[in-house]
């Protein structure tokens, strides 16, 4: 296997993800409004920072892969994008199942919200466009475009509960309140122990976007000139034989 060093730290991630559930049910308290609902609050959380972190991955790798023209960089962008999309998705469904027990409501159109939202919508279209047929060195330098300019909504999400009127709590930021200590650091412990566990799924998904690069035949730039028509043309050349 290329990266040796995965099976190893899969094992470490996964003991430092059980520590976390000791830490959340045993040591953390039950919020006295929410009771164990409030839990999820400690899955929500790494869920919507390591959508960031991807999506961060993808912008830097957009980057890079303009400034050198190196595949690796799409493939990592393309990887990064597809696991940030699944993150940011888990983050709106337990976002929304806190919601419904904190405020009443499945959803709201509070900025932090929406904001979310939009970024889910632009990065599911971008691997869209990933799965586009047309010329991949065009496709790769316009997946590069987009991947940049949709982390610029990255940001507002993170600044969005602080710039407009909302209801979502920042929690970390909140001086008059906010999580208790113990709460505190099993949320923390809960973000840092998954942070083994993402960075591993990130490098398996980035070897197999390599490994299914690599397999597909390349699609040249000539205008037109697509896997379909190439299956077009080999057809009418054997029928013409």
């Amino acid at each position: 296997m290329r990266y040796t060093w995965m099976l190893p730290c899969a094992v470490l991630g996964g003991v430092l993800m059980a520590a976390c559930q000791v830490l959340i049910y045993r040591y953390a308290p039950v919020e006295q409004t929410m009771g164990l609902v409030q839990k999820i609050f400690y899955t929500h959380l790494p869920l919507a920072w390591w959508s960031f972190v991807s999506f961060f991955l993808v912008c830097v790798s957009g980057v890079a892969y303009l400034k050198t023209r190196n595949r690796h960089w799409d493939a990592v962008a393309g990887a990064a994008a597809e696991v940030g999309v699944v993150l940011s998705g888990l983050a709106l469904v337990s976002g929304s199942i806190w919601a419904r027990h904190s405020w009443g409501v499945w959803w709201t159109w509070d900025p932090r919200l929406t904001t979310t939202m939009i970024l889910w919508f632009l990065y599911a279209g971008y691997l869209v466009l990933r799965k586009m047929d047309m010329p991949r060195e065009r496709q790769a330098n316009l997946c590069a475009v987009v991947g940049i300019v949709a982390f610029v909504d990255v940001p507002l999400v993170f600044l969005s509960a602080r710039l407009w009127r909302s209801i979502h709590p920042a929690v970390f930021a909140n001086k008059s309140g906010g999580l208790e200590p113990e709460m505190k650091i099993a949320a923390i412990a809960a973000r840092e122990g998954t942070d083994i566990d993402q960075l591993i799924r990130d490098m398996v998904r980035e070897s197999i976007a390599e490994a299914e690069a690599q397999k597909s035949p390349d699609r040249t730039d000539t205008p037109g000139f697509t896997p379909a028509s190439r299956r077009r043309r080999a057809r009418d050349t054997g029928d013409s034989e």
